[in-house]
């Protein structure tokens, strides 16, 4: 028996429904599905999601690429330095310089309102 692949990510949210519209209208992805807890399925252009769920009162850790656990979510884009252009009017924190992605391809982080880190990946 094996797996199929990743159904979601999901990222607990100071406010899940600014945090929510801001993937939206950043990054590209739909509401998809609200609970009334609340908590929101976000779908990208590919099928994937991604649960906006609200927080709990456990302090955020300070972390980087490297922490123990989960680190990170890398979106994956066709053109690199036009979707680091497009972020920079958007007045996105980068994390880093564009580096060289473990597996090839280009790699840069930057971080969500919230100071969740996130990267952009062209293979």
């Amino acid at each position: 028996m094996k797996i199929k692949g990743i159904d979601h990510a999901a990222v607990a949210a100071e406010d899940v429904e600014k945090l929510a519209d801001w993937y939206c209208e950043i990054l590209g992805y739909e509401k998809f599905f609200k609970h009334p807890k609340p908590v929101w399925l976000l779908k990208a252009p590919d099928g994937t999601l991604l649960e906006i769920m609200p927080k709990d009162d456990t302090p955020k850790p300070m972390r980087t690429t490297w922490t123990a656990g989960w680190s990170h979510i890398a979106l994956r884009v066709e053109d690199l330095d036009e979707f680091i252009n497009y972020l920079d009017t958007k007045g996105i924190q980068w994390g880093n310089e564009i580096i060289n992605a473990i597996g090839g391809g280009r790699v840069r982080n930057f971080y969500d309102p919230e100071g969740n880190m996130l990267q952009i990946l062209q293979r």
